[in-house]
Formats: C-alpha cells, sequence, structure tokens
C-alpha cells in the first residue's frame, strides 16, 4: 500500500511564505497551490506580485507567484470574482498554476524606466522594471505596413512584422510596490537568468 505525501504550505520557505501574506491576498489559499505545484521542490529564488485593476464597477484583485527551481519555473496565478460575476452564487477565487521546465524558458527581458537619466546613480536601476519571460506558450504579433525608401511610392509592399514571446509580463513600481519588490524582481530575474545560461 503506497502512502500518498501531502505537500502543504508549511513546507515552503519562510521568505516566500512571508512574502506572500505581505501581499495580503488570500495567503493561506496561495500558499497551498503554491506548494502544491512545487510538489516539496527546492525554491531557489521567488517574485511575488499583486496587481488590483478597475473597470466601471468591479475592483479585481490578482496575484502571480513566480518561483525558480532547479530544475522548473513555477507559476501561480490567482484572481478573485465577485457575486456580480457568479449569477448570486458568492463570490470565489480561481487559482491557475503551470510548470514550465527551464530547458524550454527561451528568454529573460528586463525593461528598466530610469527618470531623470542625467543624474542617474550607478547601481539604482531606477525606479521601474517590467520582468518578461517567453517560453513560446503565447506570442504576440505587431504587424504594420511595409514601406519603401521612395517617398513617391505608391505601391503596396505588404506588411513588416514582429512575433514577440511574451507568456508573463510583470510591471515592478517601486513607488506602488516598495522598493523590496523591486529589488527582489531584480534578484529573481537575475537568477532566472544564470539558470538558463548553465
Amino acid at each position: 500500500m503506497s502512502v500518498t505525501r501531502q505537500v502543504t504550505s508549511a513546507s515552503l520557505p519562510k521568505a516566500l511564505v512571508d512574502d506572500i501574506s505581505n501581499a495580503g491576498y488570500y495567503p493561506a489559499l496561495v500558499c497551498d497551490v503554491v506548494a502544491a505545484a512545487l510538489g516539496g521542490d527546492q525554491v531557489v529564488s521567488h517574485l511575488v506580485h499583486c496587481e488590483t485593476t478597475f473597470d466601471a464597477t468591479t475592483v479585481r484583485r490578482h496575484i502571480t507567484v513566480l518561483i525558480l527551481t532547479p530544475s522548473r519555473l513555477v507559476l501561480a496565478h490567482t484572481d478573485d470574482h465577485g457575486p456580480a460575476e457568479t449569477e448570486g452564487a458568492g463570490s470565489f477565487a480561481t487559482a491557475t498554476t503551470e510548470t514550465v521546465p527551464l530547458t524550454a524558458v527561451r528568454g529573460v527581458m528586463l525593461a528598466h524606466v530610469v527618470a531623470d537619466p542625467e543624474n542617474y546613480e550607478p547601481g539604482s536601476l531606477g525606479r521601474e522594471l517590467t520582468v518578461t519571460i517567453g517560453w513560446g506558450t503565447v506570442s504576440r504579433v505587431d504587424l504594420m505596413p511595409a514601406s519603401c525608401a521612395d517617398p513617391e511610392c505608391e505601391a503596396d509592399h505588404g506588411y513588416d512584422g514582429t512575433i514577440t514571446g511574451d507568456d508573463v509580463a510583470l510591471r515592478i513600481s517601486a513607488d506602488a510596490d516598495g522598493d523590496a519588490v523591486l529589488q527582489q524582481a531584480v534578484r529573481f530575474a537575475a537568477a532566472l537568468s544564470a539558470a538558463l545560461a548553465g
């Protein structure tokens, strides 16, 4: 008879649990979902990012947890849904996890936003960062009419375009998310980039 080991949030590193708890968004649920996706694997680095969006009648919350293990990138997304979306059934949350082998990750892109670059202080890297990670599941196609160097030309030159991998993109702002979250994002991106290199 085999015994199935139940994985609980108690198996998560304290720093990860603290970051999920500090985000303040269903921490017990998010910890359990992350622990189930990890299955006891070692956490090398992590990033917790909360996002709040507004539409005409609803405030929506979303949390993304990215975890680097020795062999995988684990993503957990949790969203809440209000009673208006559930036809009187009350509010609920959806939690989705995805596991990507590191061998499948195609790249990590960092876009730093630096205000007042004339007075840039070495080592500061600005107050805002967008981390984009691609592994080929989602791609964005940008098309625009092609042209030639002749300004008088009226011929149809077709289209030019680019295909960009865009599986997950997180925008972290020190002003909105705090300096600690921004620094954690930089550390996570560096750890993931290093893991892809070797």
